[in-house]
């Protein structure tokens, strides 16, 4: 479409959405894996760091105070070594045991032990209620951030896909907070105080000690990069094997129809192998890191000892401060095992911070424009001038099309499949922007109404119903949360279904599940239409509304429609043709273009297309 012809269409100051729709390849989710776009993007795990800093919002201050109780008790866990070799000393005086100073050192170890027990349950009694608090906030943020994604976006992901990052990767990042935050950072200051209370008993012993630190940091580092990896792919795995698992569950009654139950085992066994496969290599990589630090840590202490007793012998320095000295060298090779240690789980939560993060950053549907205005008192005038969109901008599904409804005209969409008559019901309800042209309702355009007030003036009915966990008369009062008990069932009785739903066992108050169980699909899809007449739109939209019902069922809701459509702008798609006899307008799009239009008598008087359509479903 050329630059001009857009300009001449497209009201000033409204932007050219010719990628409402992504094009293959830059965006959706690989079918392998489950990754969001369409690289993997450079992994830093100091940005994530700060990201997850700054979602915690409110809780950084007490976070901080965690780490403050984690600093005072890391710094009683230094005076207990000391302490020790003092005891030692007190033991080993010439003139026999110096019992004053031992009760002394034994009332202070006492007290250094306790109060650092005491601070160790403060610690995760605090962490405990502050890393909730932070989860709660990640996952009302991820929640909100996907209700605010267009529809383009689920049409290209999988559902477990989603909730894997909404459960397991938060999870996850859970785990790393809560036990790994608080201990890394312990770890790190009782390496940095062990090593300065080392250097003060004995710098040669301390040079000795760091003989291993170089050898275990390259080491530690090198597992790290690898076992990266591999956590990545755990997690994509799981991501992968969930949305397979949601798919494969709400499917099973195409799966046992076509008996290929073996099938979709073996599908379930190849990604559940690459899943097992992955993690081994993750966890034996990571496993690697706790053997080796322990043999490096063991050389260590035997080189410590041993110059230890030779500068004893020598009398450069005291046993206690022997003692002492291997003491703190088990602190400060400790922590770097427990580091090391913790690779796996900060490895893994690093790798579902990313996936979380990949998910936050997903483009939201477009703000409304500085000039759209909210909708008040909406007459459901809808006018399409020379709308073209295509879900590729090299791809039109619609090409020019002019249409006119003014209030209370029923516009009728007919056409073989795929012809593009629910395009134009998803353009009349933005879940997409034409790419050129212009759609309005009461004379401004669509992109010129703020679009919280604008899709409240739609009440759709799609040909796939889909009913929410709970009651019935919830299901209903969908449509009009504030509705009461009366106007939900008179929306009920307008489309003919209080009679059966008086019949169950707990009237209005039986509960279904998300898939409608116990009801048949006329009688899901007559519930779905209830709940857009208690909406009361300005603007009923009905996507083969009637395809699950009956002969008997279909006669008592074209009685129904015609109440309901009086003083209301009605758009239906059908494929029935019994169903739409009545239509102020008729349209017959194929191939994107309108190729006829007029009532159904004037359109079976042309013996065109539609005549064709009408014949072929008549001619018995």
């Amino acid at each position: 479409m050329a630059d001009d012809k857009r300009d001449k269409s497209v009201p000033s100051g409204i932007p050219h959405p010719d990628n409402a729709v992504p094009k293959p390849g830059t965006t959706g989710m690989h079918h392998m894996g489950g990754r969001f776009g369409g690289g993997e993007k450079p992994k830093d795990m100091l940005g994530t760091v700060r990201r997850l800093w700054k979602l915690f919002g409110r809780e950084q201050w007490k976070l901080a105070s965690v780490f403050v109780i984690a600093t005072v008790g890391s710094a009683l866990g230094l005076v207990g070594p000391w302490l020790i070799g003092r005891g030692v000393d007190a033991m080993s005086q010439a003139g026999g045991v110096d019992f004053t100073r031992l009760y002394s050192v034994i009332l202070g170890l006492g007290i250094a032990y306790g109060v650092g027990a005491l601070l160790s349950w403060l610690q995760e009694w605090w962490i405990a209620g502050v890393v909730q608090r932070i989860v709660m906030v990640i996952r009302k943020s991820l929640f909100e951030r996907i209700q605010k994604l267009p529809l383009v976006f689920f049409d290209t992901r999988t559902h477990g896909e989603l909730m894997s990052r909404l459960s397991n990767d938060v999870d996850n990042v859970s785990t790393m907070l809560s036990s790994s935050t608080t201990q890394l950072f312990s770890s790190i200051f009782m390496v940095a105080g062990s090593f300065v209370m080392m250097l003060v008993l004995s710098p040669i012993l301390t040079l000795l000690t760091l003989i291993t630190v170089p050898i275990t940091l390259v080491f530690s580092g090198q597992v790290a990069k690898r076992s990266r990896k591999q956590f990545r792919a755990q997690q994509a795995n799981l991501a992968e094997l969930n949305g397979h698992i949601e798919e494969i569950l709400s499917g099973q009654l195409v799966v046992k129809a076509f008996g290929h139950e073996d099938h979709v085992i073996a599908q379930f066994d190849e990604i559940n192998a690459r899943l097992k496969e992955a993690g081994r290599r993750a966890q034996v990589m990571s496993g690697l890191v706790m053997p080796m630090l322990n043999v490096l840590t063991n050389i260590g202490f035997v080189i410590v000892a041993t110059a230890g007793g030779w500068l004893a012998v020598s009398g450069a320095i005291s046993v206690g401060v022997i003692a002492s000295f291997i003491n703190y060298s088990r602190q400060f090779s400790r922590p770097l095992n427990d580091i090391a240690n913790l690779y796996s789980t900060i490895q893994s939560a690093q790798a579902s911070a990313e996936r979380v993060f990949e998910l936050m950053d997903q483009e939201p549907e477009p703000a409304d424009l500085p000039e759209a205005i909210p909708v008040t008192h909406p007459k459901g005038h809808v006018r399409f001038e020379g709308v073209t969109f295509g879900y590729h901008p090299d791809v039109p599904v619609l090409k020019n099309v002019v249409l006119d409804a003014p209030p209370g005209k029923t516009v009728a969409l007919v056409g073989p499949t795929g012809a593009g008559k629910t395009t134009i019901v998803n353009l009349l309800v933005r879940f997409y922007d034409p790419g050129s042209g212009s759609i309005c309702m009461d004379g401004r355009d669509l992109r010129l109404w703020e679009r919280d007030t604008l899709r409240p003036c739609f009440g759709m009915v799609l040909q796939d119903t889909h009913l929410f966990s709970g009651s019935i008369r919830e299901n209903v009062r969908y449509g009009r949360l504030e509705a009461t008990d009366a106007e939900v069932e008179a929306a009920v009785k307008a489309v003919g279904a209080d009679t059966y739903i008086r019949r169950l066992p707990d009237g209005y108050d039986t509960v279904l599940d998300e898939s409608g169980g116990g009801l048949s699909g006329g009688q899901r899809q007559l519930l779905s239409i209830a709940r857009a007449v208690l909406a009361d739109p300005s603007v009923l939209i009905l996507d083969e509304a009637t395809s699950s019902v009956d002969t008997r069922t279909e006669m008592v809701l074209q009685q129904a429609m015609l109440h309901l459509r009086r003083g209301r702008t009605s758009f239906i798609i059908a494929h029935r043709l019994s169903t739409i006899r009545e239509a102020d307008e008729i349209l017959v799009i194929d191939h994107g273009d309108i190729i006829e239009r007029g009532t159904h008598q004037s359109l079976m008087e042309a013996k065109g297309f539609y005549h064709g359509l009408y014949d072929v479903q008549f001619a018995e």
